[in-house]
């Protein structure tokens, strides 16, 4: 995405949380929300979990009422089916998690004028790909690649010499920008920290699916068995072998690790105890983009016919909180970086490439 693209989208999306912040919060009562899954569950542990959190948290802070569809399959069609049966049911408010709704979103801004639609990850479009969101449409991207840097950097300063790698789904924007955003992290703290962290060309892969649970576990054992101390895995299902890889490995004694995505999957990766092989995880706050949006509609300021980017600026993408397997030097190092790119003073590639700045 381009600089005055990314710009244009902190700007809007400063101006939706304003809102928020100021505007007060009306009865959910009588607002329905409903949401569509993407291929995998409800608890994958990635888009759909995180999307459908954000939306249980408006469910308990403001009283809406919620419910999910998953649909039969993953096409065009299959998602419009859900949708017209969740407007049917009442559930105007739709949220949509990833690119595969974006014909569906398009076609479904204009069948149904009055409801209210949320894509996470994409922009409605008749298979051209010129976006078209209409005022009752907001869509929503995510800065991937300023939470792969975090991510990247944080790893490298914890294992400061070893070799590290990177599983992806399939091969689209998001992921991408995972991938490239963790290998600048890790290249600038190996020229600004003296790290020696090494990412060699067999151990950066994207497997063609999000759903390979087998296909991941296989891969992983590949690259730890080649040495590796660390996986990156953006891959939804396929890094759940991933994680489940390194669980066995980690129980029977083995020093590896996996860097999670999307959201915080430390608790996915406890295999003893509280012994978790999640390093710290790049994630995006799809929990808040979701929650936020409900909110405005509440409020009544939905922030139709806008793109917005969820970035570091706005707290939208980055690495938890808390990383229990990160030393506390290496936290409070991350954390002076975060406010760097929240600054503007480090500015992270969207594409393959160095750093901007």
């Amino acid at each position: 995405m381009k600089r005055i693209g990314k710009f244009l989208g902190r700007a809007c999306v400063v101006a939706a949380l304003g809102c928020l912040v100021f505007g007060s919060v009306a009865s959910g009562a009588a607002l329905k929300v409903g949401m569509v899954t993407d291929a995998g569950t409800i608890d994958d542990k990635s888009f759909n979990q995180g999307t459908w959190e954000g939306i249980l948290r408006a469910e308990k802070e403001l009283g809406i009422k919620v419910k999910y569809l998953k649909p039969g399959g993953t096409t065009e069609a299959d998602y419009l089916k859900e949708i017209g049966n969740l407007y049917d049911a009442g559930y105007r408010f739709i949220v949509t998690p990833g690119f595969k709704f974006e014909t569906s979103i398009y076609k479904a801004q204009n069948k149904y004028p009055k409801g209210k639609f949320v894509i996470l990850d994409g922009a409605p479009h008749k298979g051209d790909y010129t976006p078209e969101v209409k005022e009752n449409t907001v869509s929503i991207f995510f800065a991937e690649h300023e939470a792969g840097f975090m991510a990247g950097f944080a790893t490298a300063l914890q294992l400061q010499k070893a070799s590290v790698g990177f599983v992806g789904g399939m091969e689209i924007p998001p992921v991408q920008k995972f991938n490239w955003g963790f290998q600048q992290g890790v290249a600038y703290a190996n020229a600004n920290y003296g790290t020696e962290i090494t990412m060699n060309p067999e151990n950066v892969l994207y497997q063609g699916t999000f759903s390979d649970v087998a296909a991941g576990q296989q891969i992983a054992a590949s690259m730890y068995d080649r040495g590796v101390k660390a996986i990156f895995a953006a891959a939804g299902g396929v890094g759940v072998g991933v994680i489940n890889e390194a669980k066995t490995r980690a129980a029977a004694g083995k020093d590896i690790w996996v860097i999670g995505v999307d959201v915080d999957q430390y608790a996915d990766g406890i295999y003893d105890g509280e012994k978790s092989i999640i390093l710290t995880s790049a994630i995006k706050r799809i929990d808040h983009a979701a929650f936020d949006m409900v909110k405005a509609e509440l409020e009544g300021t939905f922030p139709g016919g806008q793109t917005l980017i969820f970035d570091a600026a706005n707290f939208g993408v980055g690495i938890p909180w808390e990383n229990p397997n990160l030393r506390e030097d290496v936290q409070k190092e991350a954390d002076a970086i975060f406010a760097k790119l929240q600054s503007g003073e480090i500015e992270v590639a969207a594409e393959q490439g160095d750093l901007i700045k």
